[in-house]
């Protein structure tokens, strides 16, 4: 991997990759169609709803009927693509996701948006800190979650070309550092080692592998070469590449934008206790909701960002045997 490719292009919303992906989507597949839930440019939607009026139906602030209204259609042949916010895609709707979706293991695509603290000023009512425990435990459910905007546009193309049954995509509304490439690829299920390494290995999710880069790169300085991988499928997750991690590196630090309690730290948890346990530590909410004020300020505050990584990467360097 050449690692210089990895550097902040300029920052772009998550969101506005989701949206692109879907309008090329669109545009590929007839069948496509999205819903929304009164909130469509802050989410992205409003790309699809411009360039296709007659593939979009806005059902208002009515979350469950939306994606009782998505199972009717995936029913009809269609592939819908329902968005809104993640605390209500996710979370207001989780009886519909479970019987409704995946219980019929239907192809419908939901979109997770304002996850995280990033979202920033609207508060803990409106940060999907959740949502990935959530879907992960649902079965038949894939959980998506890009690390910048490039490949959120890669990842709802691969949603409905690559995945089957119901698909959750989780993404931000904040401007973040967008720093792959389209040639990068996107396979569903497969993790991206960002950096090489063998002292120990981060694994982030989201926004947090571009903090889990920079961590590396400062760490790298203390020489400590520290491995990252990016996981943009939290679900089916690669457990090849995580129990490769962990004999290769000794050491594992998790990095998510999200509750550590049923999120990427405690899916990793599950793997490497089963087949290769290590030392681990976890950069991520810890039973706490988040609150109202700049992204990153929160970020800071939070612990969510390259310097709590480093924080913990000593730690469990530490904890290393032998």
């Amino acid at each position: 991997m050449d690692y210089s490719q990895f550097s902040n292009r300029g920052n772009k919303a998550t969101k506005t990759g989701f949206g692109e992906g879907l309008l090329e989507a669109g545009k590929k597949y007839p069948e496509v169609v999205a819903i929304g839930a009164d909130i469509t440019a802050s989410v992205g939607v409003d790309l699809f709803a411009s360039a296709f009026p007659g593939r979009f139906i806005s059902l208002g602030i009515a979350e469950q009927n939306c994606m009782g209204v998505s199972a009717g259609l995936a029913l009809m042949g269609k592939i819908p693509v329902f968005a809104t916010y993640g605390v209500f895609s996710a979370l207001r709707t989780t009886d519909q996701v479970r019987i409704s979706l995946c219980y019929n293991n239907l192809h419908v695509i939901i979109g997770g948006a304002h996850s995280g603290v990033s979202v920033g000023p609207d508060g803990a009512t409106h940060q999907a800190l959740e949502d990935i425990a959530v879907m992960r435990v649902m079965p038949n459910m894939t959980v998506l979650s890009p690390c910048d905007a490039t490949q959120a546009r890669l990842a709802v193309i691969a949603a409905i070309e690559q995945c089957k049954g119901p698909v959750y995509v989780r993404y931000g509304r904040e401007a973040m550092p967008d720093f792959t490439s389209p040639e990068m690829g996107f396979e569903a299920g497969k993790a991206q080692i960002f950096r090489e390494g063998s002292d120990a290995a981060i694994i982030a999710t989201g926004h947090m592998t571009w903090e889990a880069l920079q961590a590396a790169i400062e760490l790298e300085k203390e020489g400590i070469h520290a491995r990252v991988l990016n996981i943009h499928t939290i679900k089916p997750l690669d457990e090849p590449a995580v129990i490769n991690a962990a004999r290769e590196c000794g050491a594992i630090v998790t990095a998510e934008e999200h509750q550590v309690a049923g999120g990427l730290g405690s899916a990793i948890s599950e793997v490497i206790s089963k087949n290769y346990p290590v030392p681990i530590e976890f950069v991520g909410m810890h039973d706490s909701f988040g609150e109202s004020g700049p992204p990153l300020e929160l970020m800071k505050k939070f612990g969510l960002n390259a310097e709590a990584i480093v924080q913990k990467t000593r730690k469990v360097f530490l904890r290393k045997p032998g």
